[in-house]
Order: structure tokens, then sequence, then C-alpha cells
């Protein structure tokens, strides 16, 4: 119990800093390479944190050094407490896990009766739901919206989102990581407005109007894509995103961002506590019998004489 407590603090740490550096770079790698490859940094974090559980490096030590460092470990949190913070954190999963579906229910509800957005639900075999045909929206603006989410299938956001969803009820007490889960989906669906008017660039100005259109009113999809997301995802920020959609199709940004990844893996990997084996045999020392140097001294009849050194 103890490992887990000690393994699940680290990697919150670990996730922490990474979803710090995540949040310095998405802005202007957005700006420099465009939404798309700004979100596919969001994948550091995770990915930082698989690789800290990782198998650690190994260390061999003398056997009483190799006991006293695993005496030294356990005594860090007695077992009693361990199991106390365990039981808190089930139970705050728990608690997470049903927030989530109250409120995946909640939306999916609104949805089926007719709400003003069009949404992707399931993660398996994910379907678009359209808004009722009422005159509300043009056919053209249908179209829009409903290319919108078969580009969040064709990404596959919808399973993306049930893994950060996942990621929020495991470490439900970092705040870091909820922040994170609000500004990765905004930038998922940025990506996914880059995506859709890459294909269909005159079409900006009936995109944004569509948008504003079919914001939410007070429902949040909690584990679905949506169009639109209320205070989940600014609509601002989307409108004002589609006027400066970059156009540079050099593989720079993505290398940056693979480089950037597998950079903080490797640091999480090698900055986890090394696993101290005990060596299995003590290497003996050995002293080689000295040599004997002979000289040839001259002496002082001028003879030569030998000399034992």
């Amino acid at each position: 119990m103890t490992e887990l407590v000690a393994g699940l603090l680290r990697a919150n740490l670990v996730a922490a800093l990474v979803i710090l550096a995540v949040m310095a770079l998405r802005l202007p790698f957005r700006r420099w390479f465009g939404a798309e490859t700004a979100y596919a940094f969001w994948l550091a974090p995770p990915i930082a944190v698989v690789a800290g559980f990782l198998p650690a490096r190994v260390t061999f030590a003398l056997p009483s050094v190799a006991e006293r460092v695993a005496v030294a470990r356990a005594a860090l949190l007695p077992a009693w407490a361990a199991t106390a913070l365990a039981g808190v954190w089930l139970v705050g999963c728990v608690y997470m896990g049903l927030r989530f579906y109250v409120a995946h229910r909640r939306f999916l509800d609104e949805v089926a009766r007719g709400g003003p957005e069009a949404a992707v639900v399931g993660f398996i075999n994910p379907r678009v739901l359209m808004p009722r045909d009422d005159g509300r929206f043009s056919a053209e603006e249908r179209a829009l919206m409903r290319a919108h989410e078969q580009e969040h299938i064709a990404r596959g956001d919808p399973l993306a989102n049930l893994w950060i969803a996942i990621f929020q009820c495991v470490a439900w007490f970092n705040p870091l990581v909820h922040s994170a889960a609000h500004l990765a989906k905004l930038d998922q669906e940025l990506a996914c407005d880059a995506s859709v008017l890459r294909r269909n660039r005159r079409a900006r100005g009936l995109y944004a109007k569509t948008l504003l259109k079919a914001q939410l009113a007070g429902q949040t999809p909690a584990l679905v894509s949506a169009w639109a997301a209320g205070g989940k995802h600014p609509l601002e920020v989307r409108v004002g995103a589609l006027s400066r959609l970059a156009v540079d199709d050099a593989p720079t940004g993505p290398v940056l961002v693979l480089v950037g990844i597998l950079t903080v893996a490797a640091m999480a990997w090698y900055g986890q506590p090394p696993e101290v084996r005990a060596l299995k045999r003590i290497p003996l020392i050995t002293i080689e019998q000295p040599t004997m140097t002979v000289l040839l001294v001259k002496d002082h009849h001028g003879g030569w004489a030998a000399g034992h050194h």
C-alpha cells in the first residue's frame, strides 16, 4: 500500500510539472504551428506519467546498504497512514466518476430533447447527434456542424475525452489536472475547427456565425465532443482563432512536439527512485605478490654488483 501511495504522489508531481510546461508552450505553438500541433502537446503529461511507472534503473549496493535503503523508504510513510490515504483516494475516485456520469446523462438528455447543439456520443462506436431540423440552422450550417463532429470521430476525440475524464478521476486532488483537462478540451475544439476549415477556407464567416448560434444554455458536456460547450470551451477564443489559422504544413512543429514528449518521458523515467539491489557476492580484492627487481650497481672498484630492490 505504501508503494501505491508513493507512486500516486510521484505521478502527480510529474504530471503537474509537465502540465505547467505544456501550459507555457501551447499558445506559442498554436501561433507558430497551428492548433492541431498545439493540441498534440497534451500527450506529454499522460506519457510522462506512464514512463514514471516503467521499471526503474537498477543500482547495486552492499547487502547492508540495500537493507537500510529499504527500511528508510518504508519508514517514510507508516502502513496505517498509507492505508488511510489510499482509502481517501479511492473514495475521491468514485465520487468524481459519479459526478461525470451524472453530468454526462444530463447532457445526453438535453441532446435527446433536441438541444441547440450537435454532439458525438459513444466511445467504441461513436455517432453524431444533430439538433432537430426546425429551421434554426440552414442546410449549410448543419453541414458544417456535421463535418465538425465527424472530424472529432476521425481524430479519435471521443476516446481521448474518456481518458481525460479517467485522468481527472485518478488525480481528483490535483487542481492542475483539472485545469489541464479544461485547456486540453479547448485545444481539441480549436484543432477540430482548424481541420474542418482547412478544407472549407471560404466558410469562416458562416462557421463563426454557426458557432455563436449553437452555444449551449448552461449545459456542459462531460464526456462527449460537442459543437459548443459553454464555459468549458470559450466561444470567443474559438471564433477569434478562425481568423488566424496557421497554414504552415512543414514538419517542424510536429517534430518539436515529438522531441518534447520523448524528452519529458525520459526525464520522468530517469527521475524515479532507482531500484537498489543487494550484491549477491562481495567482490574480493587481492593484492599481487611484489616483484623483485635486480639492479646492476657499479662499485667503487669499477666492477658491477647485483643489488636487490
